[in-house]
């Protein structure tokens, strides 16, 4: 079985020492050097209570998770959002804090309750992105921007939040502007358009695998020719392919007589305004790892045009980078905690406890695999 995780080394920015008492409580401590961490880390309340993500639901079924707990409320002016419309529907009806900051552990919970996602795969990606785009000491993760209550801004690279180029968001999305072009995280009607358009191929208009290979493969040569900085390499790569599995995976009502199939609809107010459908119900049961390796394998190997590369600082100047193909899910774990350790530099005290820990609940999304687990 194969699959797909990020795998990203973040590349480091000049530290500017005036900003250490502004760094945000959930900013990223990835890639800071050793002397950064001495300054910014007796700035920062450390958490002594790190809550541990919630294990898999006794109540799989699908059932209404539109309703009256949960209602739609649109975010206020100092709301965070970002580019994931899953993340961003999630504020929007409270089943993470509305105020688009909260621990790993809620988003697990949030994501399983409202979604259906599976234990395992929820724990592999909010703990992934946690560790690369989160803050380990506060236990506090941005599902978009920095916000503007922390003062003035930390260093480029310490911002975090998912809006954080190719970490959680890359380039060539379906709904969102490409990084390059100045605004990575906000709806785009224009590529939504694209997103309609291919779907309107289909036999009934809704949106399905056969729509994303098409849609994956427009968008993919779409920023070959117009973004000269388009990355498609192999996080960005299987990561889209992800979020198309997930698109009619999560975003179909579990009692639709069209499973796997998105209408626009629904499509439109999930991708523009994070808001489910009246009367939306959940899938009706969980999407694995496993199974989620598999489809993204399925849609891997059905369109080989696609393929992993970038251009080089000009348009039309894509290169493309072999792949190694197939990729063993324990590889995939194995990689990405080889290329994350490098990151955190000589770590002790709180920030090497909330490591291992981090480290530890990240590794649980591939116990379903018989992963050996790694240790610092």
């Amino acid at each position: 079985m194969q699959y797909s995780i990020l795998l990203t080394l973040l590349v480091s920015l000049p530290f500017r020492p005036n900003h250490v008492l502004a760094f945000p409580q959930y900013g990223s401590l990835a890639g800071l050097s050793s002397r950064q961490l001495a300054e910014i880390l007796p700035t920062l309340q450390a958490r002594t209570d790190i809550i541990p993500p919630p294990g898999p639901m006794n109540d799989t079924s699908t059932k209404l998770v539109n309703d009256k707990e949960h209602p739609y409320i649109p975010p206020g002016p100092d709301d965070i959002r970002g580019p994931c419309p899953a993340m961003n529907t999630l504020a929007n009806h409270g089943y993470i804090p509305r105020n688009g900051i909260a621990r790993p552990s809620q988003i697990v919970a949030g994501v399983q309750e409202a979604f259906n996602m599976g234990n395992d795969l929820a724990k592999a990606q909010v703990y992934g992105n946690h560790i690369l785009n989160g803050n380990l000491i506060t236990d506090l993760l941005s599902i978009g921007r920095k916000t503007s209550l922390t003062g003035p801004d930390p260093p480029s690279f310490s911002v975090g939040g998912l809006n954080k180029h190719n970490t959680f968001e890359g380039d060539a999305s379906v709904s969102r502007a490409d990084f390059y072009f100045g605004d990575n995280h906000s709806y785009n009607e224009t590529v939504f358009e694209e997103f309609i358009r291919a779907s309107r191929k289909s036999v009934d208009g809704r949106f399905d695998s056969k729509v994303l290979l098409d849609l994956r493969y427009q968008r993919f040569k779409d920023s070959i020719a117009t973004n000269p900085t388009f990355n498609y390499l192999t996080n960005r790569y299987f990561a889209a392919y992800q979020e198309g599995v997930f698109t009619y995976m999560l975003f179909v009502d579990g009692l639709s007589k069209y499973p796997r199939r998105l209408d626009m609809d629904a499509a439109r107010s999930f991708f523009q305004f994070g808001k489910m459908p009246d009367g939306f119900h959940r899938a009706n049961q969980p999407l694995s790892s496993l199974e989620n390796a598999q489809l993204v394998d399925e849609l891997v190997n059905a369109h080989p045009n696609i393929t992993t590369g970038q251009n080089n600082g000009t348009v039309n100047s894509f290169t493309a980078v072999p792949l190694s193909w197939p990729f063993p899910i324990c590889l995939g774990y194995k990689d990405f905690v080889e290329q994350f350790v490098p990151l955190y530099p000589n770590v002790t005290g709180d920030l090497r406890k909330s490591l291992e820990i981090n480290l530890h609940y990240f590794y649980e999304g591939f116990t379903s695999a018989n992963c050996t687990e790694i240790f610092l």
